[in-house]
């Protein structure tokens, strides 16, 4: 395994206990310049998950508490007139961080939600007229209440498909959870969590990411699956080309947290459940949803 991204690991699985695999998604998602959404019930630790991230990231964090009547304003940020200077000042919003929580991110309204969609796509952000460049790097976690829940919006296609990954934390295993209830809460422990890396060895490992190789033979299995979701009559639509690229993307992070020069196809098989699954949606005549992408997986061969 590539050392700093274990030692990073090692720090969050002292926070987050019994849920490796959904660490090393989070981290691989974050490589592959992606954002990342958290779907479960609340109190399953997905604002802790985002506070350790940031912490061992070395990044700037904001969190943005969405509610019915947050406005764009309240994230992107507003101009204000300063009488001292005689004209506006822009003050920024929480936007401008590197790591921006986006808690509950269903709960805003649609309008709300549409203010994050620039920054995500294109790293920035359009305010009255002036486009304003994000940090770098620049990540959004967002967290999604189960849409049953009273007071939700249902994120539309056009976003769900901005993140990279989706992913569910769940509850505990029993002996994780046990400790969690016989040592001391994770909250506190975060703040002696040290920075493993800077924002600038991250940005020098998603270029490394980036540059992983993909031989020809996997860049078949990544096509044959993509044709796969083209075919299948339960589904709405295929995968789309940018969502081929989103799971090539994913699998170059996930095989250098694995310590690979190149991408295997268990590399693909590791990241493509969380990348394609919330992608897919099923044609209106199915009955019992689409096809998972667990069973679209188990139906293609490697090449």
């Amino acid at each position: 395994m590539n050392p700093p991204l274990q030692h990073a690991l090692e720090r969050l699985e002292s926070i987050i206990l019994g849920k490796p695999a959904q660490l090393r998604l989070a981290l691989a998602c974050l490589l592959a310049r992606g954002h990342l959404l958290i779907e479960d019930i609340p109190g399953v630790g997905k604002t802790t998950l985002a506070l350790a991230l940031a912490r061992v990231l070395g990044l700037e964090f904001q969190r943005v508490q969405f509610t019915s009547d947050l406005l764009p304003a309240d994230i992107l940020g507003v101009s204000v007139y300063e009488s001292r200077e005689g004209g506006f000042r822009f003050h920024p919003g929480p936007i401008f961080a590197q790591l921006v929580l986006a808690d509950e991110v269903n709960r805003a309204s649609p309008k709300t939600q549409s203010a994050l969609l620039e920054a995500m796509e294109e790293r920035q952000v359009t305010i009255e007229g002036a486009t304003r460049r994000l940090p770098d790097p620049f990540f959004v976690i967002a967290t999604q209440n189960p849409t049953e829940q009273i007071g939700t919006f249902p994120l539309p296609e056009s976003q769900l498909d901005r993140f990279l990954m989706r992913i569910s934390l769940g509850y505990p295993p029993p002996e994780a959870e046990r400790a969690l209830l016989q040592e001391r809460e994770r909250r506190s422990l975060l703040q002696e969590l040290a920075p493993v890396l800077t924002p600038a060895e991250l940005i020098t490992l998603q270029g490394q990411a980036q540059q992983v190789r993909t031989a020809p033979a996997l860049v078949d299995y990544l096509m044959a699956l993509i044709q796969r979701t083209r075919e299948l009559p339960g589904l709405k639509s295929g995968l789309s080309p940018r969502a081929g690229l989103a799971l090539r993307r994913a699998a170059q992070a996930w095989a250098l947290i694995e310590g690979r020069s190149g991408v295997i196809p268990e590399d693909v098989q590791a990241v493509f459940v969380p990348v394609v699954n919330h992608r897919l949606s099923a044609a209106a005549e199915r009955e019992g949803g689409a096809p998972s992408a667990e069973e679209i997986l188990a139906q293609v061969a490697i090449p």
